[in-house]
């Protein structure tokens, strides 16, 4: 039997990634582990109000997504911990512009840049909708075909409700293949 826990989020691990923007003209980090797909050319970044890389987001438009390894956990759990208002973050990572003028981390394996064409906010979040312009990824984490490997790229998750970070796991199986299994066995 089950048991009601309550009203927890629990669609958890989601991939952490490190967003950037300029915030009066420099660049800022921020930890990010609310990040959603609604479609294939659009992310969603859920942000809490206070942060101050919001109103960097929202005065420039863009932003870039920049996937999280293990290398890179420590100072992008830190930038999470550390407010743009008080700290300078531009230094954290080292980074370059990406051809639409975002700060892209160099390190990072796998880095979206984007645009941001709304933005849906709740009592406590600002919920950024991007359209994605330009996907960058180490070639040594590309598969034959051209398209990231997960299990090369390895990405932190991050889950909510104890609040850590893991590592990803190993592939399953090929998507469909179970279903066409099962279908096999199942239904003749």
């Amino acid at each position: 039997m089950k048991k009601n826990i309550g009203q927890v989020l629990a669609l958890y691990p989601t991939p952490v990634v490190v967003v950037g923007t300029e915030v009066d003209g420099k660049v800022n980090w921020l930890l990010v582990a609310h990040v959603g797909i609604i479609g294939h050319d659009r992310i969603m970044l859920s942000m809490h109000k206070a942060h101050y890389t919001n109103q960097g987001v929202k005065a420039e438009g863009k932003v870039s997504v920049n996937m999280v390894d293990e290398a890179m956990l420590g100072r992008a759990d830190y930038v999470g911990c550390v407010s743009g208002a008080k700290a300078d973050k531009s230094g954290v990572f080292d980074w370059h512009p990406g051809e639409a003028g975002t700060p892209v981390i160099d390190e990072s394996p796998l880095v979206m840049e984007c645009e941001v064409v709304d933005n849906y906010e709740t009592e406590t979040f600002d919920n950024f909708i991007c359209k994605i312009t330009a996907t960058y990824a180490d070639e040594n984490i590309l598969n034959s075909k051209g398209k990231p490997d997960y299990n090369k790229l390895k990405p932190v998750l991050f889950e909510m409700p104890n609040y850590t970070y893991l590592r990803t796991g190993e592939e399953i199986a090929k998507c469909t293949t179970l279903g066409k299994e099962y279908k096999q066995e199942n239904m003749q």
